[in-house]
């Protein structure tokens, strides 16, 4: 599975923190069609303000009309094809770039919005769809201009402008989470959970123990489980055994890695135990899995 920074551009720790472009700039190089791939430690927006794309997220294979946002967490795979002439924006994002600065509001709008890969369709379903979706193309257009300025590197607006763009979309995600609920302690609670969502991500190959995650945080092992569950109701393991797992599936789907390979790459010494490990997950063996998903 190729690997990207940007589309075509060799992964590198050395990407910048946020990145802004037109569909078209770097679609229209490849027939505008995008062969999945997946970024690691990255997120992104892309933005279909006017046409049609279809759409690879993992597994499942959607089409979707402008205006619309498709939203891609750090690890999913992801592709598309454009219908030529689309209009939009594509929107990179290193999780600090986001959290550094307003941990607190911006982190949890990041953890709500790229909690799983999803599609947002503002074509007017939704009561406030036409509202929201020339808000966010307003945004877009205003963080495209700001990019490039020869000043934006120190100044702040960019990071204020990518902030209001997630915060909106994640408000178009989860429209029934009402942030005034949320005390001061609720919000610092936000705060370590997107933390170890990031350090998850990081790390969930090197099989960290719960106590090193814990540790990163500056807490116990049960306060971590605490966290986690007054999150989502579900202990901290979990968190991890899921990462495992969707980074299993989409190896079996998108690779012809033999099961033995993919279970050593996974960081599972014993193949068996990948296996038992991956029944218990889903309910089936890893090829018979890939079989299902017609690879």
């Amino acid at each position: 599975m190729p690997d990207f920074a940007l589309y075509g551009e060799t992964a590198t720790s050395a990407l910048e923190l946020m990145h802004i472009e037109e569909i078209e700039l770097r679609s229209s190089l490849y027939e505008w069609e995008i062969e999945p791939h997946v970024h690691r430690g990255l997120y992104q927006v892309i933005w279909v303000g006017d046409g049609m794309a279809q759409v690879a997220l993992d597994e499942c294979q959607e089409q979707v009309a402008g205006p619309a946002a498709i939203v891609i967490p750090p690890g999913a795979v992801h592709g598309f094809r454009f219908a030529p002439g689309t209009q939009g924006m594509v929107l990179t994002l290193d999780g600090r770039f986001l959290v550094e600065g307003d941990l607190e509001t911006a982190g949890e709008s990041l953890r709500q919005l790229f909690a799983a890969p999803r599609l947002l369709r503002l074509d007017g379903g939704e009561e406030g769809d036409a509202a929201t979706a020339r808000r966010l193309d307003g945004l877009l257009r205003q963080l495209a201009e700001e990019f490039p300025a020869p000043d934006a590197a120190d100044a702040p607006v960019a990071r204020w402008l990518a902030q209001a763009v997630v915060w909106r979309l994640a408000q178009g995600c989860a429209r029934s989470v009402s942030a005034a609920a949320a005390g001061k302690r609720g919000r610092h609670h936000q705060a370590l959970l997107t933390r170890f969502l990031l350090l998850v991500e990081e790390n969930f190959l090197a099989h960290w123990p719960l106590s090193r995650y814990a540790a990163q945080l500056g807490l116990s092992t049960p306060s971590l489980n605490r966290l986690t569950r007054a999150a989502s109701g579900r202990p901290a393991l979990e968190y991890l055994h899921d990462r495992l797992t969707r980074e299993a599936c989409r190896r079996l789907v998108y690779t012809a890695a033999p099961v033995s390979r993919i279970a050593l790459d996974l960081g599972f010494e014993d193949p068996a135990y990948f296996c038992r490990f991956f029944k218990r997950r889903t309910g089936d063996s890893p090829s018979g899995y890939r079989e299902r998903q017609g690879r």
